[in-house]
């Protein structure tokens, strides 16, 4: 009996030590603690982990990295984390990654994010403090969302004012008028017409411009050509000494024109006698009627001379010689 007793005991503390190695094994395995194989640790500095817990996941590039081995307060703004990590996966990791706080699907646990750094880096080793990524906290968030949202329904409220308001407005009216739209087409019909027009003129002016540059026409010439130009210059003197003679012309004829008023009216002088003397002109008329009689039958005398057989051939060679 006593040795079935002892057997019992030997049996039962084999039974509760296998028990204990179980509830260990499984512990570890809940922990994600690596039983077989080799790993190191690192660390990451954060403000504030918002519920990351020992025992959490560490993802590399989405892959399983290692766990969250121990958290310790620093100082009241600063909690440092130890990560413990694969050995065949930390030979991926350089110093330079970043770790971030997230969270395993929509609501999940949270997980701690290396994301490798875009530059290459030195391979991290045992006891590395890497830089950490802050996150923004899901109350500060919602807060966030909440402010939005009270922002949003003011403007929805402003909007709706601003709305009724128009539509009680003849702005409105005037919106709904069908006749509006024919005046709007018809008037943008005339401007895009206006608008042709210009462009044709523009266009006009342009080639106008680039002839006068080039010399092309009188305006071009003019501007262009310093010949020209200096004639139109030496025409425009004498245009300017032909009015300067003119006004002298001018200046003398008022002078004798006073001059001969002066006579005329104190009666003195030649142009008086014969302007005003009548016998003096019935005498100079008769004169002239005996000039006019005396050069007549002149003519006729010279014409007879040129019919007369003496004188016939001389006037045939002066015929001649004109022609």
């Amino acid at each position: 009996m006593a040795k079935q007793g002892e057997n019992n005991i030997k049996l039962g503390l084999f039974v509760l030590a296998g028990l204990f190695v179980l509830i260990f094994s499984f512990y570890l395995i809940g922990k994600n603690h690596s039983l077989f194989g080799s790993n190191f640790r690192i660390r990451v500095r954060f403000s504030n982990l918002n519920g990351l817990t020992e025992g959490s996941n560490v993802l590399f590039s989405g892959i399983q990295a290692g766990t969250v081995n121990t958290i310790n307060m620093i100082n009241d703004t600063t909690i440092e984390v130890t990560l413990l990590i694969d050995d065949k996966v930390g030979s991926f990791i350089h110093r330079n990654a970043i770790a971030a706080i997230g969270t395993e699907g929509l609501m999940g646990n949270k997980i701690v994010n290396i994301v490798p750094a875009k530059t290459p880096g030195a391979a991290i080793t045992e006891g590395d403090l890497l830089a950490a990524q802050k996150i923004v906290n899901t109350d500060e968030m919602l807060q966030t969302l909440s402010k939005t949202n009270n922002n949003i329904a003011l403007i929805s409220e402003a909007i709706k004012g601003t709305v009724l308001k128009i539509n009680g407005s003849a702005l409105m009216d005037l919106l709904n008028d069908q006749r509006i739209g024919s005046s709007l087409r018809s008037s943008l019909k005339h401007i895009d017409k206006a608008a042709g027009n210009a462009m044709q003129i523009t266009a006009g002016l342009d080639e106008l411009v680039a002839g006068i540059k080039k010399g092309k026409g009188t305006a071009g010439a003019l501007l262009s050509d310093t010949a020209v130009a200096r004639n139109l210059q030496a025409a425009m003197f004498k245009i300017r000494k032909a009015s300067d003679n003119a006004d002298q012309l001018t200046a003398h004829l008022n002078n004798l024109v006073q001059t001969l008023d002066r006579q005329l009216n104190r009666g003195n002088g030649s142009l008086q006698v014969l302007l005003r003397d009548s016998v003096f002109a019935r005498d100079l008329k008769t004169t002239m009627d005996n000039l006019q009689k005396g050069t007549s039958g002149f003519n006729q005398n010279m014409e007879a001379l040129k019919h007369n057989f003496l004188f016939r051939g001389y006037f045939k060679n002066k015929e001649k010689e004109k022609h």
